[in-house]
């Protein structure tokens, strides 16, 4: 990847960082405030959730930051792999924050409950709160979405997933509410524990998918089928025996081993491993290096 595309990466990865950042501090305030004032539990559970957003938006940033920094001795491949860490900070928090809200709206039920409450007073402005909050995460999910599909940055991928996790919150929220100003008061904090479970869902998700990938659970099916298949073109290569890969934020280092005519000399090995290393730069601009070993093929 040369500068200026990693400059319009980096770029992008900021604006996606940013325009989330700032929406989750506007929406904290907007949601805690009219939760509290309009009596709505679900709402206020969902303005909690985008206090945690901001919080951990702020981490996220800098984890972002640090992993652009240039290799040196003890990171030889770079920092990049911090991406996939922000990523485990984004799913942690997203899981305290589920298991905080539905901890609240579980005992704000009860108490409803045991206090034979019929009426919850839930103001109509709350509702409106939470439609407006649908309407500008639609948005941002799927301007983050394109933007984690471009870059292949996987805490902005999380953050996407969060997005859309943060529009079945609000909408549940708004089904509480709905439902609390006709009368069904016990539905609000009901609502509030459906939001936790969307968002422990999310969380757990975006957790299994960051820990797999520094487990190095790659190359995919799909991958490895692609680099045997670039291979199987290459003149000199009789057949491709493993692949393996590791991702280093939006690069995969690739380690091949292949096998070659037993007849060939060293030197002319030497030209074919060239050759199949120039062929996987060309057709996968997401892998930065490539290492190859070869040897007489055995059939």
């Amino acid at each position: 990847m040369d500068q200026e595309s990693q400059k319009t990466r980096n770029d992008a990865c900021d604006f996606a960082v940013d325009i989330g950042l700032y929406s989750n501090i506007f929406l904290a305030l907007l949601k805690t405030i009219v939760g509290i004032v309009g009596h709505s539990a679900a709402l206020l559970a969902d303005g909690i959730n985008s206090t945690s957003d901001f919080i951990y938006y702020v981490a996220v940033k800098i984890f972002v930051k640090l992993s652009r920094l240039p290799p040196d001795d003890e990171h030889p491949y770079g920092h990049s792999q911090l991406e996939t860490i922000a990523a485990l900070v984004v799913g942690a928090f997203i899981i305290t924050t589920g298991v905080a809200i539905f901890w609240e709206s579980v005992d704000r039920g009860f108490h409803l409950y045991k206090e034979g409450a019929e009426k919850s007073g839930v103001s109509i402005y709350a509702l409106w709160t939470a439609l407006f909050t649908i309407a500008l995460k639609i948005g941002l999910a799927i301007k983050t979405r394109g933007i984690g599909a471009m870059t292949r940055n996987p805490v902005v991928t999380a953050l996407a997933k969060d997005h859309v996790n943060d529009i079945m919150a609000s909408a549940s929220a708004a089904v509480g509410i709905t439902l609390a100003l006709l009368g069904y008061g016990w539905v609000d904090p009901l609502a509030g524990a459906v939001v936790s479970l969307f968002i422990l869902k999310t969380g757990i998700g975006i957790l299994k998918e960051s820990a797999m990938e520094l487990m190095d659970t790659v190359p995919g099916k799909e991958l490895d089928e692609e680099i045997r298949a670039a291979l199987a073109g290459v003149e000199g290569v009789k057949a491709v025996e493993e692949v393996h890969a590791h991702r280093f934020g939006p690069h995969f280092t690739v380690n091949i081993k292949f096998c070659v005519d037993g007849d060939l000399p060293v030197s002319r090995g030497d030209k074919i491993a060239t050759l199949a290393e120039k062929t996987l730069y060309e057709k996968f601009h997401h892998i930065r290096k490539v290492y190859t070993h070869y040897h007489p093929d055995r059939r």
